[in-house]
């Protein structure tokens, strides 16, 4: 998935625009969406998709599995917001919040409206916000976004570390899908007790792994001259497109007012 992520980066239909405007236009959609109701963010969340899979060319499939990500995160929640117990002396205190309910001996089991309420609301939430941050992720390459924060004055440090992460992230992800994959292929899930002791198995090979991977790095970086900064080459080819910019800044304009007129209402 990270070779995959990388190379749509960098071959997606946007990828001519400028990377401060991609920039700017994820993180300003971030801080609408967070105060926007529940049915605008949805409607953001339509809206970014429109961006990533018509604009960007993103396939879609692609696109649904990373939204498969917080949605498998919401739907572990659900159970916790949505369900409710009291025991049937204290009904009474809760019956305006119960939507159904049915009577365990003494403990009554609800579902609740107020929980239901927070879990629309966690849905389109976590589903506009991460759909904000993979906007960035699929049509800006990591390498502008660091050269971005570097022109910024961010200091080095942290650019470096956020390079080093990045790579580690998804060397340890393709890592532990490799052992996985083998495991599986020797029949190392079959019953429970077998599964436990691959298990253990992965987590200390990958643990060594790792630990390989990032002494070839540093060996990697030493015998190329490593000073304690990493350069970042990049060629500019970059062409405001005007209708992009007309439609995100108009669409931006239009929900900071849609988002202000709610607040403004509701004191």
């Amino acid at each position: 998935m990270h070779h995959q992520i990388d190379s749509l980066a960098h071959t997606n239909r946007l990828r001519y625009l400028p990377p401060e405007h991609k920039l700017l236009f994820g993180i300003t959609l971030f801080g609408l969406s967070w105060a926007a109701s529940s049915p605008l963010q949805f409607l953001i969340t339509v809206w970014i998709a429109i961006w990533i899979v018509i604009y960007a060319r993103i396939p879609a499939s692609v696109y649904l599995k990373l939204q498969a990500i917080p949605f498998g995160f919401w739907l572990t929640s659900v159970p916790a917001l949505a369900l409710g117990g009291v025991w049937l002396s204290d009904v009474q205190l809760v019956q305006t919040d119960i939507f159904w309910g049915v009577t365990l001996g003494n403990l009554f089991i609800y579902i609740s409206q107020q929980g239901l309420q927070q879990i629309a609301v966690l849905l389109t939430r976590s589903l506009v916000l991460t759909s904000c941050m993979y906007f960035i992720l699929l049509t800006v390459p990591f390498v502008e976004i660091v050269r971005i924060l570097n022109k910024i004055g961010c200091p080095s440090l942290i650019t470096e570390l956020l390079t080093l992460m990045y790579r580690f992230i998804f060397l340890l992800t393709e890592t532990a899908s490799e052992l996985l994959t083998a495991q599986q292929a020797r029949i190392g899930y079959c019953n429970w007790k077998t599964g436990i002791r691959s298990v253990g198995i992965v987590v200390s090979q990958l643990l060594q792994r790792t630990l390989e991977n990032y002494r070839q790095i540093s060996l990697g970086l030493t015998s190329r001259g490593f000073t304690g900064e990493l350069k970042v080459w990049y060629i500019r080819r970059y062409k405001p497109n005007f209708r992009y910019s007309a439609e995100a800044i108009c669409g931006c304009f239009l929900l900071f007012v849609n988002i202000g007129w709610h607040y403004v209402t509701r004191i």
